[in-house]
């Protein structure tokens, strides 16, 4: 009887045959020569993943920002305390597995209607009742209902588990990508500055030039315009940078009052340059979502088993022991002692269809979490794959926003050598100015974007949580 459970036995889903994530391969991205994040990345099929990864852009500062995050942000800390209410209910679910013993004590003063029989074998009217008594039941287990409530409660533990881990890895990756935007912000800030300056120059030399009759009205409006229309892009990025501050602090436990002091440069950050790429069929068996999906499905799977038990009979074994005296000092004394020992049985015979359509219910449930496991996997290689070739991509963007950047700045120079000369007209000086402003903001935004999806790869291919000892040991040491 010990080995009947109703239902089915739980097994794990067939690792998907696949064997690579993108239909066309990828080794090595393109490497921009002398260029902040431009070093050619490589793909390291089977490589496992560092449970640190954050340590390979080679920054203390972010690196003592994503330790102070992993001990003081609130997510991670609520995702922690679900997981030991999730553990604590199923510390509470094996007490099922053993007898219930309750005592009682009861001390009563009653009288008895004169018009009946007197209770006491004194024939007293008005007496006290001391009762102690210990009582015992226990349910056998027979159609195994408490095993398959057991099995869910422990399924919905892992589940809350590795929603914890995903929680832990989505913080780290957001303060990587935090502190990326962060140092992109404060670039595109530099370099707007920068071009302020000369068009503010530029203004006062045509100002100069105008009072002397050598430029005219028109040259001057149009650096003017040139230079409002540069200054007006300031206000948007400062905003975005203050935000990104405040989102950084609150992301490491603190209040946007306390924000963290860093300042990040990407010239400070180093790309890494092996990347490893886990196998197909290693991601589904390390990636958070996919491991807490088939969680959710093994719990499912554990309530068809318990909504079939409830249609069976179910059997109660009870039993007491006690003494019943007038006075305490009587208590135990011989003739005051009684007992018992019984069996219920109880089966459900007509309930309106209730507990049929709520197997039915659980079978259907455990379809969805089936089907919803299925997407989480799907999800999981699409994610993979799209950030393999936004790395492969940003890869080629960023050689060609540094080949846009320095022809830029050269069609710059001699526009202003060839406008200084006389040869051409300020307008074009001014478009060649525009130009060049552009080119160097998306030159930046290029080299952030290296450094983000590198970070999102590593979250992606699961971020290396399992050799991390505070999230891979099991639970039952605690």
């Amino acid at each position: 009887m010990a080995g009947c459970a109703v239902g089915p036995d739980f097994k794990k889903p067939a690792v998907p045959p696949v064997s690579s994530y993108t239909s066309t391969p990828l080794s090595t991205t393109a490497a921009t020569p002398d260029v902040v994040g431009g070093e050619a990345q490589r793909f390291v099929n089977g490589g496992d993943i560092s449970s640190d990864w954050w340590t390979l852009f080679h920054s203390p500062a972010l690196n003592a920002l994503i330790d102070e995050s992993l001990k003081n942000n609130a997510d991670l800390k609520a995702a922690q305390a679900a997981l030991l209410v999730a553990h604590e209910n199923v510390l509470a679910q094996r007490g099922a597995y053993y007898p219930n013993l309750a005592a009682n004590f009861s001390a009563t003063r009653q009288s008895q209607s004169g018009t009946l029989s007197p209770t006491p074998n004194n024939n007293a009217f008005l007496y006290n009742l001391f009762t102690p008594q210990l009582s015992v039941s226990y349910v056998p287990d027979v159609f195994g209902l408490n095993r398959r409530t057991m099995e869910s409660v422990k399924a919905q533990e892992e589940s809350v588990r590795f929603q914890m881990i995903a929680t832990h890895i989505t913080l780290s990756t957001n303060v990587v990508a935090a502190a990326v935007q962060e140092a992109s912000l404060q670039a595109q800030i530099d370099a707007t500055r920068q071009l302020v300056d000369i068009n503010t120059n530029m203004v006062q030399i045509l100002q100069h030039q105008l009072d002397k009759g050598y430029a005219s009205g028109l040259d001057l409006a149009a650096q003017k315009t040139q230079l409002a229309q540069t200054l007006a892009t300031l206000p948007p990025l400062r905003k975005q940078l203050a935000q990104q501050r405040d989102a950084l602090a609150v992301l490491v436990g603190r209040f946007p009052n306390d924000a963290p002091s860093e300042n990040f440069d990407l010239a400070q950050l180093q790309l890494p340059q092996d990347l490893p790429v886990s196998l197909p069929s290693a991601l589904v068996a390390q990636h958070p979502d996919v491991r807490q999906a088939q969680a959710n499905m093994h719990a499912a799977s554990a309530q068809i088993g318990i909504a079939t038990a409830n249609r069976l009979p179910n059997i109660v074994l009870s039993a007491n022991a006690g003494s019943t005296a007038l006075a305490m000092s009587q208590v135990f004394h011989s003739g005051t002692g009684f007992w018992g020992i019984g069996a219920d049985i109880t089966a459900p015979l007509f309930q309106g269809g209730t507990l049929l359509h709520q197997e039915r219910a659980a079978k259907a449930a455990y379809v969805e979490a089936a089907q919803q496991y299925r997407s989480t996997v799907l999800t999981a290689f699409q994610n993979v794959a799209d950030t393999l070739t936004a790395l492969d991509q940003d890869a080629e963007a960023l050689r060609a926003a540094a080949a846009a950047c320095d022809a830029a700045k050269i069609t710059l120079d001699l526009s202003e050598r060839q406008w200084k000369g006389g040869y051409a007209s300020y307008l074009s000086l001014l478009s060649a100015r525009q130009a060049y402003q552009q080119a160097r903001i998306n030159l930046i935004v290029a080299q952030a974007n290296r450094f983000a999806d590198t970070a999102v790869l590593f979250q992606a291919l699961g971020g290396g949580w399992w050799h991390r000892a505070e999230l891979n040991q099991d639970q039952d040491e605690h």
